[in-house]
Formats: structure tokens, sequence, C-alpha cells
């Protein structure tokens, strides 16, 4: 039975909308909203290029609510303190990622340095907010999960290898982010040094393609009908590859993209079509 918090049965907003700003090694940022809130999932560009892209959607980057923190990296945070400075924005994180990017992202209001505990959940306006633990090389690296308009949206990249705790995190969502970060040939064949190398496909790494697909290929035999793929590397994928390799996957279990489920790809230097699940 879907994990939905008692307190957001029946509480229905007229929709949740979902798009991706910016999702690549680059940078990257996520919006998500409902009638009364309005969040981005990590602020890894410049404020001029976040605000921007907002404007772009129509969206008002005075009206943000708040930035979540997935985890201390630089293309998650680049822009993050200047975003809370200049908008007067809460920022949240947990302890351990909050004392490892602040020398990074500067001064912050107290009243705008929000905590939060892993695996806690937490309510902003009308969206409840569940952080989860994911494998990554960073001190305490989360996805999240959102529960809204009777839905659940689900966010997670920088996914090193795949645990029972993500495909728990993941199962019974109606849509989902999922990291598709490389191709493994391509990453072992690239002019990146050995180290970086082994980084990448290490266990707290980043998502291959192929294992990505495998997990879009089990969540939805499960009931998952909306995916989108991101967090891909400049230098190790490109957008049709890492479609085609999760489709095989899906196809592998008689699954269809484009028919039986959606399936998109992030683009990695401008938002994404918006998402809308009512």
């Amino acid at each position: 039975m879907r994990s939905i918090p008692k307190a957001y049965i029946g509480v229905k907003p007229h929709m949740i909308k979902f798009c991706t700003l910016f999702s690549g090694s680059s940078g990257n940022c996520i919006f998500i909203s409902t009638d009364k809130s309005k969040i981005l999932v990590d602020a890894g560009m410049s404020l001029k290029k976040i605000t921007e892209a907002l404007e772009t959607m129509g969206e008002n980057p005075c009206e943000l609510d708040a930035v979540l923190i997935s985890h201390e990296h630089i293309d998650h945070i680049r822009g993050a303190g200047i975003l809370s400075r200049k908008l007067n924005i809460p920022i949240y994180a947990n302890s351990n990622t909050w004392n490892a990017m602040k020398s990074a992202i500067g001064n912050i209001k107290d009243e705008n340095i929000k905590c939060f505990d892993t695996e806690e959940g937490f309510e902003i306006k009308d969206i409840f907010i569940k952080p989860f633990s994911i494998p990554h090389d960073a001190v305490e690296p989360v996805g999240f999960n959102f529960f809204a308009c009777e839905k659940k949206v689900t966010v997670a990249t920088d996914i090193g290898h795949v645990t029972n705790g993500l495909i728990n995190a993941l199962d019974e969502s109606d849509f989902v982010l999922l990291e598709a970060n490389h191709d493994r040939e391509m990453v072992k064949v690239s002019s990146y040094p050995w180290n970086l190398k082994q980084r990448i496909l290490g266990d707290d790494g980043h998502l291959s393609n192929e294992m990505a697909g495998k997990v879009v290929a089990h969540l939805a035999e499960k009931g998952t009908k909306m995916f989108m793929l991101g967090h891909l590397s400049k230098e190790n994928n490109f957008p049709e590859l890492a479609f085609q390799t999760v489709s095989n996957e899906l196809a592998k279990k008689k699954i269809k993209a484009g028919t039986d489920v959606f399936l998109e790809v992030a683009l990695r230097d401008r938002a994404s079509s918006m998402v809308t699940l009512k």
C-alpha cells in the first residue's frame, strides 16, 4: 500500500507540476509546485540562469518557498547561497550537508537555515516531503519523495548503485526523475583520468543508462507510468542513447516507451517540458 502520510490523504491541490530547469553534470535545478507551494530541488547554476529559466516558464522567482539541497557537490549548490540572500528564500538540508556546504554558499540568515533529518518527513505548505538516503560520495546525500494531490513524485539522482532502500523509496511513485548519467563503455574509453573513471563507475558514483533502464522497467511493471531521465554526463552520454538504452530494458518486459509509459530525457542546459499530475 502506498505510504502517503495520513494527513495528506484527501488533501487535493488542483495539480502538482514538475520541471527540470537544468539537469546534468554541469549543474542541476528542479522546479516543483502546487497551488500553494513553489520549491526548487538543488540550485547548481548561477542566480541569473535559474531566475531566467523560471521567468521563461512564467514563474516568479520571488514566489519560491524553499530550496531543497540533495548534497553538497557544486553542481547542486552553486547558486543556492546567492538565491537565498537575494530573494530571502529558506534552504533545507540535513545537518551534515549544511556543515559540508556552508563555506561554499556563504552566509545565510539564521531564519533561512532549515535542517531536516534524513528519512524523516516534513511539510512545506501543501507538500509533504520525505528525504531518503542514496549511495553517493557525499557526506549524507538524499533523494526526495513529494506527496501532494494524492500523488507521489520522486527525485533520485547521483546514485552509485541500486539498493533495497532506494527501490523502496521509488516504489509506488506516480512520476520518477531518475539518474541515467553515463554509458559504461563511453566512460571506459573517455579521456578522463583513471581515478575519475573509477569514481563514476564505483559504488558511490553515478548510475549508468543500463542500470537506470532496469530500475525503470521494474517500476513500470509495478505500475509507475511516468519517467524522466536526468543528470546526463556531458562527455559520456547523450539523450538519444539514454532514451534508447532505457527503452530497450522496458522492451524486455514487453513495455513500450511512449505508448505504455511516458519517458523523457531532461536537458542539460535548459528546461524540460512541464509535467502536470492531477
